[in-house]
């Protein structure tokens, strides 16, 4: 189930990202303006068409926004793996031998001003 709502909302992201391409920006020259040209307007209108791709893209932005909120609840436990597993700071770590003489340096004697 959790994967079937995470290949939703990737396919939503990517028809939304498609719808936002599609409308006019501010600047009024976006793709809306070249359908025009495609034959759309006989069906649908420059001003329809414009209004048909925001409320397309509110839908759109409502069903990823849902299907985020629904994933968070489908997500599979991780009880069970995690106490199966160990971590690495767990684990012990071999015993090295101690090295032979005196393995810390001691610090330089300090001269005086004569």
């Amino acid at each position: 189930m959790h994967i079937f709502l995470l290949v939703l909302i990737l396919l939503s992201s990517i028809l939304l990202i498609g719808v936002v391409l599609l409308q006019n920006p501010k600047g009024g020259s976006g793709l809306t303006s070249g359908i025009a040209s495609l034959g759309t307007v006989q069906n649908l209108g420059v001003r329809r068409t414009g209004d048909f791709l925001s409320k397309t893209t509110a839908i759109l932005a409502g069903i990823v926004m849902v299907l985020c909120f629904i994933v968070q609840f489908t997500l599979p436990s991780r009880q069970s793996s995690i106490d199966t597993r160990e971590s690495i700071l767990q684990k012990e770590l071999p015993s090295a031998p101690a090295p032979a003489g005196n393995a810390v340096p001691q610090p330089a004697p300090e001269k005086t001003a004569e």
